[in-house]
């Protein structure tokens, strides 16, 4: 069976969104939260990232993912959370692609530089914990990732990452399935996949492709579908003859039948949305739920026309109201 992990999305699958996902849908092994800036000790205040507390994450097993690029500040930061929180796993974002990041040698940025991602990579493995890294094929050349490939396999690393896009593609173009081949023959740690799940027959063509790759980070997908994990898991607990799946998600079979996906999906939308204004208000909800519909939108299959006229509602009880409609309507029209 393979493992199926939540990929962090920034800004987005926070704890209110993942306790909302996990509490409606299933076929989560664990999950890497969005990153935390990694700081020396005597700037460290770790009690406020309420986002890692345990008390906040108790349906699967959360991993924190850091984001920095000085060597020693990891050691601080993970021994505060250690300390704090109990977390003894951690993963260094090396693949994040946006701008803002990458400006500062941060995230993708860094890949050009082998030595510094190694002196990184050096000090995160001298404390005792478990360290991975997620990277992708490098940032303007397929060549820098098989180089920090290279380093790395001198490292005791728990896992890595692929998302296999160069971070100047961002998220545009195609994955590059060859150059992934040619960084896994090269890598020596466990791999998990990243990108462009978006459906099930994603997974079936890249499962029988990459058969050594058993653990798949699912983000955009999940937000495009959020039962993707599940129709994962159910077929390849069929296609191994492996019983128990289905099982776990007998107390949701009445809702797989006609439109009762769509009555699921209203339940988590509700909950999502009662859980996000507890948190940060109506009006500091509303921001969060509009990005959220540009992936929503996918799984009602709207036409552009009907996701921008529910995205330029400006109040919130317009927007509520709007999205209530589109979700109790067959065709999707305001």
């Amino acid at each position: 069976m393979p493992e199926i992990w939540l990929a962090p999305l920034h800004g987005l699958t926070h704890y209110h969104f993942r306790n909302c996902l996990f509490r409606h849908y299933s076929g989560f092994n664990a999950a890497i939260s969005p990153f935390v800036p990694v700081q020396e000790t005597a700037k460290l205040n770790v009690r406020k990232w309420k986002d890692l507390a345990p008390e906040n994450n108790t349906s699967v097993e959360l991993i924190p993912q850091l984001m920095g690029i000085i060597p020693a500040h990891f050691g601080d930061t993970m021994n505060a959370l250690h300390q704090e929180f109990g977390y003894t796993r951690f993963n260094w974002n090396l693949g994040c692609p946006m701008a803002p990041i990458v400006r500062k040698r941060r995230g993708c940025g860094l890949m050009p530089f082998p030595d510094e991602v190694e002196a990184v990579v050096a000090a995160a493995c001298r404390q005792p914990y478990r360290f991975s890294v997620k990277m992708r094929l490098g940032m303007h050349s397929p060549e820098e990732g098989l180089e920090i490939a290279r380093r790395l396999n001198q490292y005791p690393l728990e896992f890595v990452v692929i998302h296999p896009r160069l971070g100047e593609q961002q998220y545009a173009g195609v994955p590059d399935w060859n150059a992934l081949e040619e960084l896994l023959s090269v890598l020596q740690h466990p791999v998990i996949y990243s990108g462009d799940v978006f459906q099930l027959a994603d997974y079936e063509i890249l499962s029988t492709r990459f058969p050594q790759i058993k653990t798949w980070l699912l983000g955009r997908g999940v937000l495009r579908n959020p039962r993707l994990a599940e129709e994962i898991q159910s077929f390849a607990s069929e296609k191994d003859g492996v019983s128990g799946f289905n099982n776990f998600c007998d107390d949701k079979e009445v809702l797989r039948v006609g439109n009762g996906e769509i009555v699921r999906f209203n339940e988590f939308y509700e909950d999502l949305k009662q859980t996000l204004e507890a948190y940060r208000g109506a009006n500091g909800s509303l921001s969060v739920l509009k990005e959220l519909w540009h992936y929503f939108a996918h799984f009602f299959h709207f036409t552009d026309e009907q996701l921008h006229s529910l995205l330029v509602i400006p109040t919130p009880d317009a927007f509520d109201a709007a999205a209530k409609k589109l979700l109790s309507s067959e065709t999707g029209k305001l």
